[in-house]
């Protein structure tokens, strides 16, 4: 790699140094999922297992915590609950991504790291940057191990891209099928119309475009982060659009996350269905996928939203840094729904119990689950004494609600209509609650700012009945 690149990893190193030696407050930092160690982390990229151990990058930030030049951080895990900071391989470097290493992707054959991103480079002059004054390239970096990085090129630039096109062509997803490589990227026509592009390749690198997803009518100007896998059976297209209105409950956030299934070939004439809503929470956004070695399709997103700021915002701010991951989730389809839950190791990691009956009100550990089975009837609880979970039978809507401000930190409320609910389970992590409803039909995510380092939860519900699970080191 280049001098500015050293330049960059020495710049991380004194960082990283001078947050070992300040007595720095982790007040709110998760014990279970990926926040960065300094600066602002978002969207998740190169999500990967090789040779046996679980890779995670994402966009990082690492001088400023509200944001500013993004790279790439890299951390590692055994288990997908623990990880260790590796450092930020991939930086602003070069020509073709010296504004930026945007998001994307990883490939993983013949025991290399292929890692596809988009490279950002903004021009000197008075411009909108949708239409003039931007250059996203498609860029290739490889490596062995994540750490280092062997090489970088620039695969394609906007005169590869179709014609119609603004300069917003970026998130790189990559994957093999048979003897062909795949590749999807999101984009915003000059119409302002949400697009997904397919590209085909024989050799990783240079690359054919195919045809594009969209609706007949716009749903969104850009879409974000797409990605294509397989899933029991079925072909799910997820996207991350901007632009969407607001329609009753659906569509709340100011930027979405939704999948769809596809009826037929990818690459050939395929019908998109209904897009559904992956969360219905507070803090969800840029969804990615990997299959692990186990066959296990896993999702990881980003838990925070662009351009929120004005609405609500992050109190680890204060500490220097903003924004984690969601537990990585295990995808499954059931009667026509895509599903999500906490992959399995999360039940492993737990080696304490309580049983839950009837009302319920205690003070838990800041790292816990509440798994609450009902008859179908009513129930509320309440987190941190501000943070209301609540389900009503006649109404048939499950609420999210912030009581206390300051908690939600502007966060407010959000709902879902639901036929009736059977089972819930409510992963609470410091500053973070991920609800499971249903066996993961329905999901709310949220970021949250408790007083104490207990949480005090209070449940009541018609013939409620669970059990709470927390770790104990003295186990």
């Amino acid at each position: 790699m280049n001098a500015l690149h050293h330049l960059w990893e020495q710049l991380l190193q004194d960082e990283l140094e001078r947050c070992q030696t300040t007595k720095k407050n982790d007040r709110w930092r998760p014990k279970l999922h990926i926040a960065p160690p300094f600066g602002w982390l978002n969207d998740p990229n190169g999500l990967c297992q090789h040779q046996g151990t679980y890779h995670a990058f994402y966009q990082f930030s690492p001088f400023q915590a509200k944001g500013g030049l993004k790279f790439w951080g890299h951390c590692t895990s055994q288990d997908l609950l623990h990880w260790k900071f590796e450092g930020a391989p991939l930086t602003a470097d070069q020509p073709e991504d010296c504004h930026g290493v945007y998001s994307g992707s990883a490939l993983i054959e013949d025991g290399e790291m292929y890692l596809y991103y988009t490279g950002n480079v903004k021009e000197m002059g008075d411009h909108d940057f949708v239409n003039t004054g931007r250059r996203s390239y498609t860029m290739l970096a490889v490596s062995r191990d994540g750490r280092t990085i062997e090489s970088k090129e620039a695969l394609m630039d906007h005169k590869d891209y179709p014609s119609d096109l603004t300069r917003h062509v970026r998130d790189p997803k990559v994957w093999k099928r048979e003897d062909t490589y795949y590749m999807v990227q999101g984009a915003r026509t000059k119409e302002d119309k949400g697009i997904v592009l397919l590209f085909s390749s024989g050799d990783k690198r240079h690359w054919e475009y195919r045809k594009r997803f969209e609706t007949k009518e716009a749903f969104g100007y850009m879409w974000e982060c797409p990605d294509i896998y397989e899933l029991d059976g079925r072909t799910v297209l997820s996207i991350s659009p901007q632009g969407v209105e607001t329609e009753g409950l659906k569509y709340a956030n100011l930027y979405q996350s939704v999948t769809c299934f596809l009826d037929g070939d990818f690459r050939a004439e395929a019908a998109m269905g209904e897009f559904r809503e992956l969360d219905g929470g507070f803090d969800f956004y840029a969804p990615q996928t990997f299959l692990g070695d186990d066959g296990r399709r896993i999702q990881i997103a980003w838990m925070g939203l662009p351009d929120v700021e004005e609405f609500y915002t992050n109190r680890t701010v204060e500490d220097g840094w903003q924004h984690m991951m969601t537990i990585p989730r295990e995808l499954s389809v059931k009667n026509g729904v895509l599903c999500q839950n906490p992959v399995k190791e999360l039940a492993e990691w737990w080696n304490c119990s309580k049983p839950l009956q009837g009302s319920f009100d205690e003070n838990v550990e800041s790292c816990c689950e509440l798994e609450l089975h009902t008859e179908g009837g009513n129930l509320e609880v309440v987190l941190a004494d501000g943070l209301r979970l609540r389900y009503n039978k006649e109404e048939k809507i499950f609420w999210m609600e912030f009581t206390d401000s300051l908690l939600g930190s502007g966060r407010r409320v959000r709902g879902r209509e639901i036929e009736e609910l059977k089972e819930m389970r409510i992963l609470i992590d410091v500053s973070s609650v991920e609800v499971f409803i249903n066996e993961g039909t329905d999901v709310f995510t949220t970021r949250f700012y408790p007083k104490t380092a207990l949480c005090r939860v209070r449940i009541n519900g018609e013939g409620c009945h669970g059990t709470y699970y927390f770790h104990s080191n003295e186990q």
